[in-house]
């Protein structure tokens, strides 16, 4: 599991930041969504956003509309995997205030601030996110909208915990080198985060994480990510699994979710992605290093993942 699931994270490039320290008084009720320019300190243009918080201390109600009120508590952190708009508050049963119209600007070199409530019962909050520039449809859609995370209660929870806490009184002092420091801890916090969610999945549970842990996906899935030129074929990818192909093709997409051989297409895709970002080599170069022969092949296939040519594609990530 953690060889395909790192090969996702290091390939989507996925980075995180703290823009947002708030402390709230009951009684206090907020609604709101993660911009993408709130993200801009850390990251120029996200394409996908999880929104996060975490509880530095007191507790607090939070709500995505439509689903039911979870509390969070003192060393607890949400992961909203589709930032989707959300409520949270000591009372989810008042008018909520936007986000947006309590914000202070930060000072030079620090970050937003909020202060706000009704004088009574405190609560403090870090709000950040994840954000990456080529969002891995099977990983987010096989995610909860809403992960919760107790810090407390994981082996490394105690230093994770210090080190968040000491890495955005740096970002509030504007001290250099702090940003990366909790982009690597959001990181973190989120692998954290899946690795509990997928220990705790039922056995007829669906998805992508759900086809990392089956021995026989599991082992597929890793096999296409350590050797994706290849040119496999579902037959191939049965023999080494140990399956019959029918048996191995039914599992595999309903697992995953799409065939052996679609995936496979969205994976190299993934990679050819990251190497126009990073500048290598042309596209034809790049086409033949993810398993196309023919430079038109990959870019049709290219424009059909990502709505845009591999050049087209270049450009606007540089």
């Amino acid at each position: 599991m953690l060889d395909a699931f790192s090969d996702v994270l290091r390939v989507i490039r996925l980075s995180g930041g703290v823009f947002l320290e708030s402390e709230f008084t009951a009684p206090w009720c907020i609604n709101g969504r993660i911009s993408a320019d709130a993200c801009k300190p850390f990251l120029t243009a996200p394409r996908h956003i999880i929104a996060s918080h975490f509880v530095v201390s007191g507790h607090m109600q939070l709500r995505i509309d439509g689903d039911d009120t979870i509390d969070v508590r003192a060393g607890e952190l949400i992961l909203l995997a589709r930032n989707d708009a959300h409520t949270f508050g000591s009372d989810l049963s008042m008018a909520p205030m936007p986000a947006g119209e309590i914000i202070q600007p930060p000072e030079a070199g620090s970050i937003s601030r909020i202060k706000y409530g009704g004088g009574g019962e405190a609560t403090q909050l870090l709000c950040g996110f994840l954000g990456s520039e080529t969002a891995f449809s099977p990983l987010l859609s096989s995610l909860p909208s809403l992960l919760k995370l107790d810090l407390r209660a994981t082996a490394s929870g105690a230093w994770i915990e210090s080190s968040f806490r000491f890495a955005v009184s740096e970002i509030a002092a504007g001290r250099v080198g702090s940003t990366t420091v909790i982009a690597k801890l959001s990181e973190l916090l989120f692998v954290e985060a899946v690795s509990q969610y997928v220990a705790s999945l039922p056995a007829e549970r669906r998805g992508w994480l759900a086809g990392l842990r089956d021995p026989h996906i599991g082992r597929a899935l890793a096999l296409l990510h350590a050797r994706p030129v290849e040119g496999w074929t579902a037959e191939a990818l049965a023999l080494e699994v140990g399956m019959s192909r029918s048996v191995f093709a039914e599992r595999f997409t309903a697992l995953v979710g799409q065939p052996p051989m679609q995936y496979l297409t969205l994976w190299r895709m993934h990679l050819a992605a990251q190497q126009l970002r990073e500048g290598h080599g042309n596209v034809a170069q790049i086409g033949f290093a993810v398993g196309y022969e023919s430079e038109a092949a990959f870019s049709r296939a290219f424009k059909r993942q990502f709505g845009t040519s591999p050049g087209t594609w270049r450009k606007q990530s540089a």
